[in-house]
C-alpha cells in the first residue's frame, strides 16, 4: 500500500471544476500553485475541502444518495459513502482520490477511470447497487445534533499504531507497491480507516467551532500575546494578521481596542469590550436625575468685595444680627455659611468671598455657588480686591449682583461706581446692560429687601433644582482641626440628603458622620440640598474645595482614599508642567494651547492698561492672548493663586513679588516675568509664540540690604549706610532699589565699603556703605536687591 501524491488537476477533476478555480482557492490561504501538475500538501488540500464544503452546503445527506450521477466529474464533490461495516454514518466526509482508497473498499460513486487502483475490474461495478440500497436505510441527519467529537479522539488513538500516528507524510512506504498491497491489505485496512475517521472527526470539530465563534473580551489596551491567548491562537498568527494590515507589533507590545477588535474579527472571533469598573464608579452614585425626581432648591450666594467695604456688615444685616456689636451672653456660631428665610424662600450665604476655597472650587470645576453679590463702598469705589472678586466670579461663570454699600454716608457717589464698573463689563440695567445694581446701607438697612428680592428673582430665572432622595454629594467649604473634637469640616450639600451615620469620603479624608450641626448651632439628623452643616468624624482634615460623597461601603471607600493619596504623591513627584514662555511654542505645536492667559501687574494704572491692550493685540490664529487680571502694585499671593489655578503667566512691569508671593510661586511652578520696558514684554511674548526666543538670562537674586542711614558726599553723591539682611552683596553685581516693593531704580553698584576699606562682597549680618552709579535718590527704609544675570540653556 502506498500514499499517492494528489496533484492540483486531479483535485479539480474530482470536484468537476477548472484547475484555475482550485488554484484561486489555494491562493486565498497559501502561495498560488505554479502549475496544474503541482502536488498539493495536506494543508492545501484541507483548505480546498473546507472552502468547497462551505460554498456547497446541502440541506440533508439524503440529497447526496438520492441524486443520480450524470457525469463522472460532476459526482466528485459528493460525500464518500459510509463503510458497510462502519458503526455509524458519516456527516460530512471529504472527496477522496480513488488511488488512495484501500483495496476492497467500495466506491459510493463513479470515479475517474484514470484514478482506479490496479487490479480492480469493471465487473465489480454492478455490486455497487446493493450497498447503495443499504445506505438509503442508514442515512442519519446530523445537522441538528451536537456531536462531542473530542470523545472519539482518545479512542481512535488507542486503535492506531504509534508508527501510523507519527507518520509525517511524503515518501514513507508500507510494503511493496503491488504484491504487499494484495497480501497485507487487510492488515492495514483497519488502521487506515481509523486514521481517516479521526481526521474526519477533527474536521467536524472545526466545522462546529466555525458555526459557534469564540467570544473574546478585549479591554482598552491589550498586548499581542494576551490577545492571542484569549483567542486561543498562536502569537505568530496574530502578528501575521497585524502585518497584513500594516501594523508592526511584537508579542509584548500593546495595541489599542480598535486594532485588537479588527484582528479578532478577521480571525473569526466575536468581540465584546471589557469594561473596567473602578472603585470610584462602584461606590459613588453618579446617576443622572430625572425631571420627576428633581425639586426646587435654595440658591447658594457668595458675598465678595474689598476689605472694609462692608461684606460682613451686609451679611449681619441680612441675618438681622450684629456680630460686631456682640450679643450679651450669646455665642456666635461661625461655620462659614448661613441660611436665611426670605419671605418663605430659603437662601444660603457663603462667608468665603474671593478666598482660597472659592478659587480651589473653580479650579476643580465645582460650581458650588449660584449667585455672587459684589459689595462696593459708595465712598471708596473699585479697589484691587474688588477687581479680583470680579475676575473670580467671571471665571466661575456666576451671575453678579452689585450692592453699592454705605449709601448713608454724605460722600457716597453711586454714579461714579456704576461708571467704574463699566470698565469691567458690568453695565447697569438702567444703562442698557444686564448687571443688577442695588444701592444699600448695611448700617441703616436701606435696600436690603430689594437686594434679597433680586437674589430670589435671579434664582428663579436659573431654575435651581436637586434630588433630595439620593446619597448626598457636595463641596467642602471650610475645614479645621479642633483640639477636642478632631477634624471638623463645613460641608455644603449640593444634591441628595446627608444623614447622621453616613460614610463620607472627601478628597483623601474618609469617615462616618458622628455629629451634624447647622448654622444656628443646633444638632441635626439630616441635611438636604443647599444646606450647610458642620460635621465631625472624618479621619483627617479635608481640603477646602474638595468634593464629598456619601457612600455605603467603608472598606472600598478607604481603598479609594489610598489610591487618591498615591495619585497625589505621584503628581507631586511629577510636577504638572505649567505653561511658560519657554515651552509655549512646543505646547502650541502639540495643539494644547488655544489661549494664553496672563496676569499683568504694574506700578501705575496707566501702564497696566497699556500693557494689557498691547499684549491682547498680538494674538494669532493658533493662540489667543487673554489678560485675565490687570492690577497695580506688587505681585502678591492672590495673584499667584489665580495664576496657578488658571495656568497663567504673571507679567510684572516695574514691580516685584513680595516674599510670600515669591515662595508661593516657586512651590506652584508659576512662571513670573519682570520688565522695565513695555516693548520688551511684547517682543518676548511674540518671540515665544513664534518659537524664536533669544538665549535666556536668568536673574539670580543673591542678597538684600536695608538702608539705615544716608550721607551726602560732594564728590561721590549719596552714600547709603546699609545692613545686609540675607545672602550677600557683591561689588560686581547689579542692584535694584525697592520702595514699598515698587522698583524705583535699577543699576550698578558704584562702590562697596566696610568702614574705610573697599571690599568685593559683604555677607548677611554685616554693615556696609554703598553708592549707586548715577543715582542719588536714596531714602532710609529702601531695600537694595542685589542680583546677577546667568544664561540658561533653553
Amino acid at each position: 500500500m502506498s500514499f499517492v501524491k494528489y496533484r492540483l488537476k486531479e483535485v479539480a477533476a474530482d470536484f468537476g471544476v477548472a484547475p484555475k478555480d482550485v488554484a484561486e482557492i489555494i491562493s486565498k490561504f497559501y502561495e498560488k500553485p505554479k502549475s496544474n501538475t503541482q502536488v498539493l500538501t495536506d494543508a492545501e488540500l484541507n483548505a480546498v475541502f473546507d472552502y468547497m464544503t462551505q460554498k456547497n452546503q446541502i440541506s440533508s445527506m439524503e440529497q447526496v444518495f438520492a441524486a443520480k450521477p450524470t457525469a463522472p466529474k460532476a459526482e466528485a464533490p459528493k460525500a464518500e459513502a459510509p463503510k458497510a461495516d462502519g458503526p455509524r454514518a458519516e456527516a460530512k466526509p471529504r472527496p477522496q482520490n480513488q488511488q488512495s482508497r484501500p483495496q476492497g473498499q467500495q466506491a459510493p460513486r463513479p470515479q475517474n477511470p484514470q484514478s482506479r487502483p490496479q487490479g480492480q475490474s469493471a465487473q465489480k461495478q454492478p455490486k455497487a447497487a446493493e450497498p447503495e440500497r443499504k445506505r438509503e436505510r442508514r442515512v442519519v441527519d446530523t445537522s441538528a445534533v451536537q456531536v462531542n467529537a473530542a470523545r472519539f479522539d482518545d479512542h481512535a488513538d488507542s486503535l492506531i499504531s504509534e508508527r501510523a500516528q507519527n507518520y509525517q507524510g511524503g515518501k514513507q512506504r508500507i510494503g511493496n507497491k503491488n504484491k504487499n498491497q494484495q497480501k497485507g491489505g487487510g492488515k492495514f485496512k483497519g488502521s487506515k480507516a481509523r486514521s481517516e475517521e479521526q481526521e474526519k472527526m477533527r474536521r467536524l470539530q472545526m466545522e462546529v467551532a466555525r458555526k459557534a465563534p469564540l467570544t473574546v473580551k478585549i479591554p482598552e489596551e491589550i498586548t499581542v500575546g494576551e490577545l492571542a491567548s484569549r483567542m486561543k491562537k498562536t502569537a505568530g498568527e496574530v502578528i501575521k494578521t497585524l502585518m497584513k494590515n500594516g501594523v508592526m507589533a511584537a508579542i509584548n507590545q500593546t495595541i489599542d481596542f480598535d486594532t485588537a477588535e479588527f484582528v479578532a474579527t478577521e480571525m473569526g472571533c466575536k468581540v465584546e469590550k471589557e469594561v473596567t469598573v473602578t472603585i470610584e464608579e462602584q461606590i459613588i452614585d453618579d446617576h443622572v436625575d430625572t425631571a420627576e425626581e428633581l425639586v426646587t432648591r435654595a440658591p447658594v450666594v457668595v458675598v465678595m468685595g474689598h476689605v472694609d467695604h462692608g461684606k460682613t456688615s451686609t451679611l449681619d444685616a441680612i441675618r438681622k444680627t450684629s456680630v460686631t456689636a456682640g450679643e450679651a451672653g450669646g455665642i456666635t456660631q461661625h461655620i462659614g455659611a448661613y441660611t436665611v428665610d426670605v419671605n418663605g424662600n430659603m437662601v444660603t450665604f457663603l462667608d468665603t468671598p474671593g478666598h482660597a476655597a472659592f478659587t480651589s472650587m473653580r479650579a476643580r470645576g465645582a460650581k458650588s455657588t449660584d449667585i455672587a453679590i459684589l459689595v462696593v463702598a459708595a465712598d471708596d469705589g473699585i479697589m484691587p480686591q474688588t477687581i479680583e472678586s470680579i475676575n473670580h466670579a467671571k471665571a466661575a461663570e456666576v451671575p453678579i449682583i452689585v450692592a453699592i454699600n454705605k449709601m448713608d454716608k454724605p460722600t457716597a457717589n453711586p454714579d461714579k461706581i456704576k461708571e467704574q464698573l463699566t470698565k469691567y463689563d458690568l453695565v447697569p440695567e438702567e444703562w442698557g446692560g444686564d448687571t443688577i445694581i442695588v444701592p444699600i446701607s448695611a448700617k441703616t438697612g436701606m435696600g436690603l429687601d430689594e437686594l434679597l428680592e433680586m437674589v430670589i428673582l435671579t434664582a428663579e430665572v436659573q431654575e435651581l433644582k436637586a434630588n433630595p432622595n439620593r446619597r448626598a454629594k457636595g463641596t467642602v467649604i471650610e475645614a479645621r482641626l479642633d483640639k477636642t473634637r478632631g477634624p471638623v469640616a463645613t460641608l455644603l450639600v449640593q444634591n441628595g440628603t446627608l444623614k447622621q451615620g453616613d460614610i463620607v469620603i472627601a478628597g483623601t479624608a474618609v469617615g462616618r458622620v458622628r455629629v451634624m450641626t447647622n448654622d444656628k448651632g443646633r444638632t441635626v439628623k439630616t441635611a438636604g440640598p443647599s444646606v450647610p452643616v458642620e460635621i465631625t468624624g472624618l479621619a483627617e482634615v479635608p481640603t477646602p474645595g474638595d468634593e464629598f460623597n456619601a457612600v455605603t461601603d467603608e472598606r472600598m471607600a478607604r481603598e479609594l482614599v489610598e489610591q487618591r493619596r498615591q495619585a497625589a504623591k505621584d503628581a507631586a513627584a511629577n510636577a504638572m508642567q505649567k505653561v511658560t514662555l519657554d515651552n509655549l511654542f512646543a505646547r502650541m505645536q502639540e495643539g494644547e494651547m488655544k489661549e494664553l492667559p496672563l496676569i499683568v501687574k504694574a506700578d501705575v494704572q496707566g501702564s497696566a492698561e497699556a500693557i494689557k491692550a498691547s499684549l491682547e493685540k498680538i494674538s494669532n490664529e493658533e493662540v489667543r492672548v487673554r489678560v485675565i487680571h490687570a492690577g497695580v502694585g506688587a505681585i502678591n499671593e492672590s495673584d499667584i493663586l489665580l495664576a496657578s489655578t488658571s495656568g497663567a503667566i504673571v507679567i510684572g512691569f516695574n514691580v516685584r513679588p513680595d516674599a510670600a508671593a515669591q515662595a508661593s510661586g516657586q512651590r506652584a511652578n508659576v512662571d513670573m516675568r519682570f520688565y522695565r520696558v513695555i516693548y520688551d514684554a511684547i517682543d518676548e511674548i511674540e518671540a515665544a509664540m513664534k518659537g524664536m526666543l533669544a538665549p535666556k538670562f536668568e536673574e539670580v537674586v543673591i542678597g538684600h540690604a536695608e538702608v539705615r542711614m544716608t550721607y551726602k558726599v560732594s564728590a561721590i553723591g549719596t552714600i547709603a549706610g546699609c545692613m545686609v539682611k540675607d545672602g550677600k552683596v557683591t561689588r560686581d553685581g547689579q542692584v535694584r532699589i525697592l520702595r514699598d516693593n515698587i522698583v524705583i531704580h535699577e543699576g550698578e553698584i558704584g562702590s562697596l565699603q566696610r568702614f574705610k576699606d573697599a571690599v568685593k562682597e559683604v555677607t548677611a549680618g554685616y554693615e556696609c556703605g554703598m553708592s549707586i552709579s548715577k543715582y542719588n535718590d536714596i531714602k532710609e527704609g529702601d531695600i537694595f536687591e542685589c542680583f546677577t544675570m546667568q544664561e540658561v540653556k533653553r
